[in-house]
């Protein structure tokens, strides 16, 4: 039994802040501002200048696609081509994969203002196939090594750009199952301990996975559901099969479906085929892309719905968002529930007319405030394609508050870094002043919002009597911060389920034997 004497940030329905924070084994048996006289003689931890706050969930992330990119090379702080090519020379030299990937590049964020070229990858990798994914995951440019191997596969798909080498659309979904069905189980689990070690750290406890990017036999759903059955230290994940084939949830005992990729209803602002009502400024002719019929989508939410899952869809235009909302709304008028919690991923560009669906069949949104202000995805690139009014509109965090409508915080991993710190630090920095958040209403997003999407919020995700002593340590008191000094608030330690996070240290085997086996709820 331990006490602690702190800022306790709480997160129950008063928003309250308390002194003293008492755990006995896995459980919170006490918080409040005073100390009853049955504790009194137990060891107090005092960190009264620090602060106390529920673990963070991630609501949206694509874990394997993290996990493997995380491994490999991350090009997301260079700020040219020339010095991504001087870290794929250098990458090169060491890495040991018969198939090399790096992660992140963006034609915004470097000073030639355009994306790596396959000749460019040739110059420095002529000899391995290697494929660079862009910043935003829904694209990547290949090198003439890979570009022979895949050829056939994506020749005749939508995004196929040989001379570039640069892969959209269906093309680079064809490129990635490629890539996907390359990896060995060993090296994709090493990957997974590795991430999953990382985003503890940064005070994350559990993960709501996107998963199904091609691997055969969907391996990949099947493996993370393995792993997070058998991990450790009480981390948890929850997995969404990114399919429109109920079957595939079904047969793994899933109580959810959706995600990006087959349940992406359009594209991103970074390729400039996120689907618009009005077309893009930069080109009258374009107004992105909707992958699916309204019909196509409805039956997939009607079954879905009828099924018992929950649902949830990819949609950044505002026509997506459109198209999103319409089709559960047609699902839940055709099989009413009343705690559903199906939810569009993202929601970067909504419109009035979706929102009040939103609000009046309650429907979620695991939204990224990661976006704000996004380095790889400059507010300057996004007017020039959107327009000052359009981009006005862009994530609208106090107008979905303000709506009633439950919003919670994911990273979109590998997209961005898992940083829960980074996530309240925008939402309360809103660049539209107007769309931001409170600070109570930001830690709420990323804590107890989050726990509460997929039906844990009766353990995890505010700090009250019976619930997990899951929590983080801060390193200061945020709310005796001012706001636009919150980026350097971090994490010094994690507790989840009473106990200081250590790294995983189970054999594949031992993961996959107990993955097997494990009721661990997933």
């Amino acid at each position: 039994m331990v006490c602690y004497k702190s800022n306790i940030i709480t997160v129950n329905k008063n928003d309250d802040i308390f002194k003293y924070l008492i755990v006995d084994k896995k459980k919170i048996i006490h918080v409040g501002n005073d100390l009853p006289e049955e504790y009194k003689n137990i060891e107090i931890v005092d960190l009264s200048d620090k602060a106390i706050c529920p673990t963070f969930c991630d609501t949206h992330q694509h874990f394997a696609s993290f996990a493997m990119f995380n491994a490999g090379l991350n090009v997301m702080g260079a700020t040219s081509n020339e010095q991504i090519k001087l870290m794929i020379k250098d990458y090169v030299k060491t890495a040991k994969g018969k198939l090399l990937i790096a992660f992140g590049a963006s034609p915004y964020s470097v000073k030639e203002k355009v994306l790596l070229s396959k000749k460019e990858i040739d110059e420095v990798c002529p000899n391995k196939p290697m494929m660079i994914v862009k910043y935003d995951g829904h694209a990547c440019i290949v090198n003439s090594v890979l570009l022979k191997k895949i050829d056939k596969k994506v020749r005749d798909l939508r995004g196929y750009h040989p001379e570039t080498g640069e892969m959209n659309q269906e093309a680079f979904f064809a490129v990635s199952d490629y890539i996907s069905s390359s990896l060995s189980l060993i090296a994709m689990i090493k990957g997974m301990k590795k991430a999953i070690d990382f985003e503890a750290r940064n005070g994350i406890s559990m993960i709501h996975s996107v998963s199904g990017v091609g691997f055969p036999l969907n391996i990949d759903i099947t493996l993370e559901k393995l792993f997070g059955k058998s991990l450790q230290r009480g981390m948890q994940l929850r997995i969404f099969p990114q399919s429109m084939n109920i079957g595939v949830a079904k047969k793994r005992h899933l109580k959810r479906i959706g995600g990006c990729f087959e349940c992406a209803l359009d594209g991103c602002f970074g390729s400039q085929d996120a689907k618009l009502n009005e077309p893009y400024i930069n080109n009258k002719d374009n107004d992105g892309v909707l992958y699916y019929s309204d019909k196509k989508v409805i039956d997939f939410c009607k079954k879905a719905n009828r099924a018992g899952l929950q649902i949830e869809m990819h949609a950044i235009g505002d026509k997506a968002f459109d198209q999103a909302t319409k089709c559960l709304k047609e699902a839940l008028n055709d099989y009413p529930r009343n705690d559903h919690r199906h939810g569009i991923i993202h929601d970067c560009l909504p419109t009035d007319k979706g929102i009040e669906i939103c609000s009046k069949y309650h429907i979620q949104m695991p939204v990224q405030s990661a976006f704000i202000s996004w380095k790889q995805e400059p507010d300057e690139y996004l007017e020039s394609i959107l327009g000052k009014e359009r981009c006005s509109r862009l994530n609208p965090l106090r107008t979905f508050w303000d709506k009633g409508i439950i919003i919670s915080a994911g990273s979109d991993g590998p997209c961005t870094n898992p940083n829960p710190i980074d996530w309240i630090y925008k939402a309360v920095n809103h660049s539209n002043p107007n769309e931001a958040l409170t600070l109570n209403e930001a830690i709420r997003m990323c804590t107890y919002n989050g726990f509460w999407t997929t039906f844990d919020e009766q353990t995890y995700g505010s700090l009250e009597v019976g619930k997990s002593a899951s929590f983080v340590i801060l390193n200061t008191n945020p709310f005796d911060m001012e706001k636009s000094m919150l980026n350097k608030l971090n994490v010094q330690n994690v507790f989840i389920d009473g106990k200081e996070y250590v790294d995983q240290k189970q054999s594949i085997l031992r993961i996959l034997f107990k993955g097997i086996f494990s009721k661990h709820k997933i």
